[in-house]
């Protein structure tokens, strides 16, 4: 226990030492041992420049190392206090100063300080001698005055003027004690004979050895001498030197032969005789270090060295002799330990900041490192490199104190986390080694946007789909994890994803829509080729980051045409769909292949579904008519016979080439008339002979009302005979324009409004029809593509039900080494979809 008066010189020392200085990132304190725990040993927030809260805040707390600190940093003040007992000479033995090293860490941003903390030492620990008794035996008058008896002096665990020891004897005539100083830490005590002794005056000397510290106040140790006074041995075995200096590394093996001292003795008999042992000052646990021979005198190791724990030993050797009383000489051995790279280096990871995030700038301090090597001088000076060397490496912040720093850009989708290893390696030969393993994961940004497999996807579907069925399943890939990996679909509105169709401009959302999830595209209703034929929308991809990123895909759905349009009969064939009556006429000498009348029919489908071919239904024998297989004319197949009826009626029928293939029916009626008659009638109808029931009937009972128009009729036909020579003619010895010439009549192009088309591109189309005899029929049939243009809905009404026609100039001229003709002329307009009808007259060659 400590008196009250040394308390209060605590605190004067406490006082005294509670400074610091802060340079090159060091602070400094000084504390005494044995303060109390809560005791404070500075304000260190303070001092690191931590305004107040902010000790809390940035978690400011120490950084162990392996060594109970005795300290810790309060929370809520940022004061360095002691939190438990301090023992200096526990901490550090007989070192001095006794410093500890601290390693202080605050966060946002990361940053290390370092303590030193002096463990100031107190006159705490009294001296104390090996034994509380020691006995000795002197002989009378053999023994003169001014012989020297060595002792065992005390020791003190403190250090500095705390453990400089003085000695005292209690009062006597016969002996003194004396000190000598090899050097400042070495000492010899012995006990001094002054004056002869006497046994039979004095048998046996009680004496009393004090041991005072230079403590404040001082500590004091006493030992009791026991000197038995004997008979004559007058000769004591003397050492052949007084100290004997060896070296010896600290790896020696047990067994090894320290030193070998040697003593002889002029007495004879057993009083020369004597045996060697081994007088330690060392403290017990270090005695079991060495044995002597009693015998030889040779000094062997029984123990391990450690020249970090002691680098020298010293050891007191004892001759006795067997003489009565026995007599004894002394000697010292210095043993210095000499340094070996026995110790490899230690790597302590102070502080971690995991996971490290993949966009961290270059130089972001990840981990914080210690490394120390027990070893001295080159043995312990270590290096410290990391492998692999990147991303990251080393950085030297204080002696023994690395930052590992981020020294290239990461990406987590190539690496996702690092496993590396500290290296530490020393100076000594051969060098000592030392690693620690550390795991660094990345964390993800959102630094990739959704991709998708094509930039382009191509579907195609058939027209009439259910609504809800899928089109396509469209994917995206993005690297990164968790939600910034986590990819949401969507149809994009802007751009060209829109379609037109009767109601106006229809958005992409409103045909298609798209998963959000999974990617795939179902269809909202029913598609309908004759409105839609291409539908080309952007579909976007977005992450979950933050911000989002987003990636951008185009799909072109093209529809594909299913025969769901029946062939629809054109005016003037009659108006109501699938069937029609018409009206026609013939004179009973029509020769074989002359045109009676023409079917027109139209098919809102495209390619081979709109694609017609026109029938003769002929329930029995072979009648006198025939029809054009792809032009509809109806014309004599042979002439009248007797057998003939004066009216005929045909049922023709009209199928386009679907599967399955879709048809309307005609029904006409031909009436046979006689010479005049006919030519009036044939001069009062179409040009194909046609008409509808209710006009034809009016037109015959006109003519049989009277003669009169027998004549007329008559008239007309010649004059018209006449005016066709004349324009013949005309036509064949004139000049023509570039566009319009060419060796034979004008060809009627004839176009009829089908579907929903745009078109503004001028074309020219050359079409050649082979050669044959009769008539040979063409049908050319344009695409109906859907157009995102801006174009106005304008075209010229040619025909009884407005339809658009297209401006045309054809002409039919033959191609070059062929019997073929060819269709030459440029064609502009707007319209929907048009069908070009050639018809090509029998006398053209």
């Amino acid at each position: 226990h400590v008196c009250p008066s040394l308390r209060a010189l605590w605190r004067h020392w406490e006082n005294i030492f509670l400074s610091w200085a802060l340079v090159g990132g060091q602070v400094r304190y000084s504390v005494p041992e044995e303060a109390k725990a809560g005791t404070v040993v500075g304000r260190l927030a303070q001092d690191l420049g931590l305004e107040a809260g902010e000790p809390e805040a940035r978690r400011l707390r120490l950084v162990s190392q392996g060594r109970r600190a005795s300290v810790e940093v309060s929370g809520a003040s940022g004061a360095l206090v002691v939190s438990s007992r301090l023992d200096r000479e526990e901490l550090c033995g007989k070192s001095a100063p006794c410093s500890l090293r601290l390693e202080v860490l605050v966060e946002r941003p990361l940053r290390v300080f370092h303590v030193e903390l002096e463990v100031t030492d107190i006159n705490d620990n009294a001296p104390v001698f090996p034994a509380a008794r020691k006995n000795l035996s002197i002989a009378e008058y053999t023994t003169l005055p001014g012989s020297r008896f060595p002792l065992e002096g005390a020791s003190d665990a403190d250090v500095g003027a705390n453990a400089q020891l003085s000695y005292s004897l209690s009062p006597s005539e016969y002996f003194t004690v004396d000190v000598k100083s090899s050097d400042e830490h070495r000492k010899s005590l012995f006990l001094v004979l002054t004056n002869p002794l006497d046994r039979e005056t004095m048998p046996v000397h009680h004496l009393l050895l004090t041991a005072t510290d230079g403590g404040r106040p001082p500590l004091t140790g006493t030992m009791e001498l026991l000197i038995s006074v004997l008979d004559a041995n007058d000769n004591a075995p003397q050492f052949n030197q007084s100290v004997y200096k060896v070296q010896l590394q600290e790896n020696a093996a047990e067994g090894t032969l320290v030193a070998r001292v040697n003593a002889t003795d002029p007495d004879e008999g057993l009083n020369k005789m004597f045996t060697y042992s081994l007088v330690s000052s060392v403290p017990i646990a270090r005695r079991d270090l060495f044995s002597i021979d009693p015998m030889t005198g040779e000094i062997r190791l029984t123990g391990a060295l450690d020249f970090e724990d002691v680098r020298l030993h010293e050891l007191q050797i004892e001759a006795r002799d067997k003489g009565f009383p026995p007599l004894s000489g002394h000697c010292s051995v210095e043993l210095e330990v000499l340094d070996v790279n026995d110790n490899a280096p230690e790597v302590w990871v102070t502080s971690l900041s995991v996971p490290v995030p993949e966009d961290a700038a270059v130089g972001t301090v990840v981990a914080l490192l210690s490394v120390s090597d027990r070893d001295s001088g080159t043995n312990g000076r270590v290096s410290c490199t990391v492998w692999p060397s990147a991303p990251f490496g080393l950085v030297s912040t204080f002696a023994g104190s690395y930052s590992l720093v981020l020294r290239e850009a990461l990406d987590r989708e190539r690496v996702s986390e690092y496993e590396m290893e500290v290296r530490a390696e020393d100076g000594g030969a051969p060098p000592l080694r030392a690693s620690r393993a550390l795991r660094v994961p990345v964390s993800d940004v959102n630094d990739n946007a959704p991709a998708f497999s094509q930039a382009v996807y191509t579907v195609l579907v058939r027209e009439n789909n259910a609504a809800g069925a899928e089109l396509a399943r469209l994917w995206a890939r993005d690297p990164d994890e968790g939600g910034n990996g986590r990819v949401s679909y969507s149809v994009a509105e802007s751009g060209g994803g829109s379609s037109v169709s009767g109601g106006g401009w229809r958005p992409a959302s409103s045909y298609v829509s798209v998963d959000s999830e999974s990617g795939r595209v179902w269809a909202l209703l029913p598609l309908d080729y004759e409105e839609l034929q291409v539908l080309q929308f952007e579909v976007r991809a977005v992450d979950a980051g933050e911000p989002a990123l987003c990636g951008n895909a185009t799909v072109q759905l093209f529809v594909l045409d299913e025969n769901d349009n029946a062939p629809v009969l054109l005016p003037p064939a009659g108006g109501g769909p699938g069937s029609a009556a018409l009206w026609a006429w013939a004179s009973w000498g029509s020769p074989a292949g002359q045109v009676v009348a023409k079917i027109r029919a139209v098919d809102a489908d495209s390619g081979y579904n709109a694609w017609l071919r026109y029938e003769l239904w002929e329930p029995r024998g072979k009648g006198p008519f025939r029809v054009g297989l792809y032009s509809g004319e109806v014309s004599m197949a042979r002439a009248f016979e007797e057998a003939d009826g004066p009216r005929q009626r045909l049922v023709i029928v009209v199928r386009d080439h679907g599967e399955p293939a879709r048809s309307a029916t005609a029904t006409l009626s031909v009436s046979l008339v006689e010479g005049a008659e006919a030519v009036l009638t044939v001069s009062g109808s179409s040009g194909t002979g046609l008409r509808s029931a209710e006009g034809g009937a009016s037109s015959s009972a006109s003519g049989t009302t009277t003669n009169v128009w027998l004549v007329v009729a008559i008239c007309v036909v010649s004059s018209l005979f006449l005016l066709a020579l004349v324009l013949y003619g005309a036509s064949r010895w004139s000049p023509r324009s570039a566009v319009l010439s060419c060796p034979g009549p004008a060809t009627l192009v004839c176009a009829s409004e089908v579907g929903s088309w745009s078109y503004s591109q001028r074309q020219s189309r050359s079409v050649c029809v082979a050669d044959g005899g009769g008539k040979s029929d063409l049908m050319v049939f344009s695409p109906n593509f859907p157009s995102a243009g801006r174009f106005p809905r304008r075209s010229q009404s040619l025909g009884p039900q407005g339809n658009r026609c297209w401006a045309a100039a054809l002409s039919l001229a033959p191609c070059a080494g062929r019997s073929t003709a060819a269709l030459v002329g440029v064609v502009c307009g707007v319209s929907s979809s048009f069908v070009v009808v050639l018809c090509r007259r029998g006398d053209v060659r």
